[in-house]
């Protein structure tokens, strides 16, 4: 099993039960990985200094604030669907670092803006399901300003290089390429001239069911139609539901249009969290995820010492550098960490998944956390995943903490 290889797919949770699903699924994964999540460090994350001091600064950091003027709300809404569609590459964050000095987030966003911006100055709608269908390779190396060939010796002549297809990042290319002209295809066939028409008409339907199934609602019609929002497999004969894009999207949504809503839009508060390769790391580190025992896919080999009373204890005082991570921070390249199989990737995104649940619920009991800390009763799933992904660049220690790698997926 090796990285990006494809895992069998398992049927959709039966309708009505797609949120349920990934929360119950996960659940029973992390289990039967026998991944552990205490109570007593749960109390001690949610006590301690790191935690307390950054929260409310951090949970905001969302980064969906975008310098463009749109011509109307289903514009803007579309930018962010296809935004939030290319919403992967984490596996690709280091070489994408070499050529761009930015991240994997950041590069989707500057990619999109190219995409949109090229689009505004007439040179036909690139994100229009028709300027989908037909993105091509070249196409989306030109517009996020990577290279992708790479140069070998020639066969025979020495001294002589050839430049060919080939890379880490021409894998990234095709990728995109290809979940473009996919759901381009998709949105086409089916009459919507593009990705934020069909997610309004998803918001609509949610709105004529009762608000505490709405969520559901949405998810399930954005999973059935588009592939690229399939994020879900079989791990040891049992099905994973994740769906991190598709959930990341309705978020979304609710972040940029939520305070005057336009159109419907479901209450996110008790959406599970949108599992990526960050969110499971950062709670191997912070002590949350115990991986000692989970030995069947071999994840306790994976961060070696990360279990240490004594590193989780410095990561979680107050940060011994500034607080802002400063500008040469930034301009290290990240190194790489464990590069995972899919599966292994799937039993931590799912533990990753079922550990914000327990931490939310740990949180809003009674008795569990000191009287002078009553916010904490009010934090929900996506402001706990927020600050994990955010914190995770807040300091220059965490920056420095290893993230797993899984290349070859279109799901984070």
């Amino acid at each position: 099993m090796h990285s990006g290889s494809r895992l069998m797919e398992p049927d959709f949770p039966s309708s009505g039960t797609f949120l349920s699903s990934i929360k119950e699924s996960c659940r029973i994964v992390t289990m039967a990985a026998n991944i552990k999540v205490e109570d007593a460090a749960i109390r001690r994350l949610l006590e301690s200094p790191s935690f307390r001091s950054s929260f409310h600064r951090v949970s905001g950091s969302h980064g969906l604030a975008f310098p463009l003027k749109f011509p109307s709300l289903l514009s803007e809404l579309n930018f962010l669907s296809v935004l939030s569609l290319l919403n992967f590459a984490s596996g690709y964050r280091v070489p994408l670092h070499q050529q761009t000095g930015r991240g994997a987030w950041d590069n989707i966003r500057a990619f999109t803006f190219s995409l949109y911006l090229s689009s505004a100055t007439g040179q036909g709608d690139l994100l229009s399901a028709k300027g989908m269908k037909t993105m091509s390779e070249q196409q989306v190396a030109q517009h996020m300003g990577v290279k992708i060939h790479v140069e070998r010796p020639h066969e025979t002549i020495p001294g002589v290089t050839v430049g060919e297809l080939g890379g880490p990042l021409y894998e990234l290319v095709k990728l995109i390429s290809s979940t473009l002209t996919e759901t381009g295809q998709i949105l086409d066939a089916s009459g919507y001239s593009e990705l934020g028409g069909f997610v309004l008409e998803s918001l609509k339907e949610g709105a004529k069911a009762d608000p505490s199934t709405s969520l559901g609602i949405v998810l399930e019609r954005l999973v059935r139609a588009i592939p690229a929002f399939r994020d879900m497999a079989v791990v040891n004969g049992k099905p994973v539901y994740c769906f991190k894009k598709a959930l990341f999207l309705i978020h979304a949504v609710k972040i940029r249009f939520g305070s005057s809503p336009p159109f419907p839009i479901p209450s996110t508060a008790q959406a599970p969290v949108f599992a990526d390769n960050v969110l499971p790391s950062i709670l191997v580190h912070f002590g949350i995820l115990d991986l000692t025992g989970a030995t069947s896919h071999e994840l306790d080999k994976l961060f070696p010492g990360a279990e240490s009373k004594d590193k989780i204890n410095t990561l979680l005082a107050l940060s011994p550098e500034a607080s802002v991570a400063s500008q040469d921070t930034k301009k290290t390249p990240p190194k790489d960490g464990p590069v995972l199989t899919t599966e292994q990737a799937y039993v931590l995104r799912a533990a990753a998944v079922y550990a914000c649940e327990r931490i939310v619920e740990y949180a809003k009991g009674d008795g569990q956390i000191s009287e002078e800390q009553p916010w904490l009763k009010d934090i929900t799933l996506p402001e706990l995943d927020i600050w994990l992904w955010a914190v995770a660049k807040d300091r220059p220690d965490y920056r420095k903490l290893e993230r797993f790698v899984l290349r070859g997926t279109v799901f984070f």
